[in-house]
């Protein structure tokens, strides 16, 4: 990527604007702040020059990745802190990245795990973290928000994170549905890797993330992949879980990515990020939130144990 031209040339330390990071307690030194404003680059000082240049790239990069990310969630996002660390004294990305809640008041401050040498890692983890914050405190710390965090980030990066692939591990397991139910956490393999292939299926039959993603939020947290399915596909929702495993069964290597059905190819790509109407309103359950707050606690993505 080509370096950013509004980098504070000295890296003076904010003192005293800096926010408060869900983890890092260090000195944060400023990098910038991109052209549309939305987005503030912080680093690592102890970091080596490599880790410079992960910051450098990912400011350089982040006006694109806030442009698509509004695309996919089909509303404008508020302004966010992103600091570059190494997360678990990680320096490859594998350290994954952080934040506090899933919407721009409580989850707005982002640590990213540094990946030297390949900066798109970097961009990657940002979206992931950027995505949860356009739920809206929507599907918070629930396996439906990780899967769809996790392919906003795959197809804004061109999948740079795939070695946090979760659906091997589900299919390991025995594939246990999680197509008609919603796992309460984003700490599964089991349940985030059925939505990874679940979503890879649906983007395989022309649906595109932006109104997955869209649908999804409005579902809420009591939504299920099925329930997502029938609103897509006006099908019923008792047929997702059995379609789905019978195009699971036609699959010639079966599923040893989180992209099985091969959807995100680069012309699938180029085409998802459409500006599309946003989805106006849908049914939900009674017991949906009415307010969007969202609890405040750590939201760490990380890659398979």
């Amino acid at each position: 990527m080509n370096q950013a031209t509004n980098i504070s040339p000295d890296l003076t330390e904010q003192d005293g604007l800096t926010p408060s990071w869900p983890s890092y307690v260090g000195n944060s030194q400023f990098v910038g702040t991109n052209k549309s404003g939305t987005v503030s680059i912080y680093v690592d000082p102890n970091l080596s020059e490599e880790g410079l240049v992960n910051a450098q790239d990912l400011l350089a990069d982040s006006d694109r990745i806030v442009m698509a990310n509004n695309s996919i969630f089909g509303s404008t996002g508020g302004p966010v802190s992103v600091i570059v660390l190494a997360l678990n004294g990680a320096t490859d990305g594998t350290g994954g990245a952080d934040h506090m809640g899933c919407d721009y008041i409580t989850g707005g401050v982002i640590e990213v795990c540094a990946s030297f040498g390949n900066s798109q890692r970097v961009s990657a983890l940002f979206e992931a973290e950027l995505s949860e914050c356009s739920m809206n405190g929507n599907l918070c710390g629930y396996s439906t928000g990780e899967a769809l965090s996790r392919w906003c980030a795959s197809i804004v990066s061109n999948n740079a994170l795939n070695d946090f692939a979760t659906a091997p591990l589900w299919v390991k397991d025995g594939s246990p549905d999680f197509v008609n139910q919603t796992d309460q956490t984003d700490h599964s393999h089991d349940s985030t890797g059925c939505g990874m292939a679940f979503i890879s299926w649906l983007l395989s039959q022309g649906q595109s993330i932006n109104k997955i993603a869209q649908t999804m939020v409005l579902l809420g947290d009591t939504g299920t992949l099925a329930q997502l399915y029938s609103k897509l596909t006006l099908n019923s929702e008792a047929e997702a879980w059995t379609n789905f495993q019978k195009a699971m069964t036609l699959l010639p290597n079966g599923i040893n990515n989180d992209d099985p059905f091969n959807a995100a190819t680069q012309q699938l790509m180029d085409n998802l990020l459409e500006v599309v109407e946003p989805v106006k309103s849908i049914s939900v359950a009674s017991d949906s939130r009415e307010s969007f707050a969202c609890e405040i606690k750590s939201r760490r993505l990380l890659p398979p144990l």
